[in-house]
């Protein structure tokens, strides 16, 4: 069973010297397929939800502090990390559906709902499809905002492109991919100041079958033109769903103008920008981001479903959107 000590630096109102908190990886299998997860702590439901590529792993760092306040639940996505790698639907709504299938077998009913990049997608649709499922929702760098994205994840979801990635699996193959990325850390590259997290992804995709659902997880979302799917067309479904937005400044993977894009879309949003972080905010200050994460959930009250309201916003249709130029808005909002 693997343990892991409070992360330091976090603060003494975030710790306790000498704290453990269990961050093993556990399994159920739900709908035949196997899936892993990590759960500790108690208190009030989170869910943390990682990146496309990426597992629970992300997680780890933060889980231990988080752990001492609430119910800690990071799932490795179908596909991702520990969990089934089967031939399936790896669409964001998919994913939102094995959230909602795992939080009920975990005795979950209610949760406030933290997404990194993909998982900020899925989070999001979370919300559209289960919103009596959703209190609070946490967008990290989140996906799913606008249509530009890292010319690395277009190309990777280019056809043909996932030949070459066996490549990846080979020794050499690694090698010459984190000296890529450690390259552009040297030269001051924003893509470089996630060189660790970039290196430790490219070692969770060991086999075929990883290979093979990160590339049908990538061209559900992204094509050659940038991002498929927004989170913005549904939004006015949700209005009143607290929400906080964080983001780096130097986010080479999905630009801060998406965060700035998601506030004025999301009437009533907190957004919170991080100015020496990449594409992963919560590793590059996890103090700031644990505490304005206890802060947001207490001082927000849960958001409280009612059909009957969302009925009448569904026949009423969307509201006018704001003055966002359209270029920084994907095919789904420009129609």
């Amino acid at each position: 069973m693997r343990r892991i000590r409070i992360v330091e630096g976090m603060g003494p109102s975030q710790r306790r010297r000498g704290a453990v908190a269990d961050v093993s990886v556990k399994y159920v299998t739900i709908h035949g397929h196997r899936r892993a997860y990590r759960m500790a702590g108690s208190g009030p439901p989170l869910l943390l939800l990682h990146g496309i590529g990426d597992s629970s792993e992300s997680w780890v760092p933060l889980i231990p502090s988080l752990a001492r306040r609430y119910t800690v639940v990071a799932p490795d996505l179908l596909g991702h990390g520990h969990s089934a790698k089967p031939r399936a639907d790896y669409s964001v709504a998919a994913f939102a559906n094995g959230m909602r299938d795992l939080t009920e077998v975990l005795g979950i009913s209610r949760c406030t709902v933290v997404g990194h990049s993909l998982g900020g997608g899925v989070a999001a649709q979370m919300t559209y499809q289960y919103p009596e499922r959703v209190e609070r929702l946490v967008l990290v760098s989140s996906g799913g905002v606008a249509r530009d994205v890292s010319p690395l994840l277009r190309f990777a979801a280019a056809p043909l492109t996932d030949l070459s990635l066996p490549l990846m699996e080979s020794p050499p193959g690694k090698w010459l991919a984190r000296a890529f990325v450690n390259g552009l850390r040297l030269v001051g590259h924003d893509l470089g100041r996630d060189s660790s997290e970039v290196s430790r992804v490219i070692d969770g995709m060991p086999d075929g079958s990883s290979r093979h659902a990160f590339t049908r997880t990538l061209r559900s979302v992204v094509d050659w033109r940038g991002q498929l799917v927004t989170m913005l067309d549904r939004a006015y479904l949700v209005e009143g769903m607290p929400t906080l937005i964080v983001w780096g400044e130097h986010d080479a993977i999905i630009p801060v103008r998406h965060a700035r894009i998601a506030h004025e879309m999301l009437p009533g949003s907190r957004l919170e920008l991080y100015p020496e972080a990449g594409h992963f905010p919560q590793h590059q200050d996890p103090a700031r981001f644990i505490a304005q994460l206890d802060e947001f959930i207490g001082s927000t009250a849960p958001y409280v479903d009612n059909p009957q309201r969302t009925r009448r916003r569904l026949r009423r249709g969307a509201p006018p959107r704001p003055t966002v130029p359209l270029n920084d808005l994907p095919d789904a909002l420009e129609a």
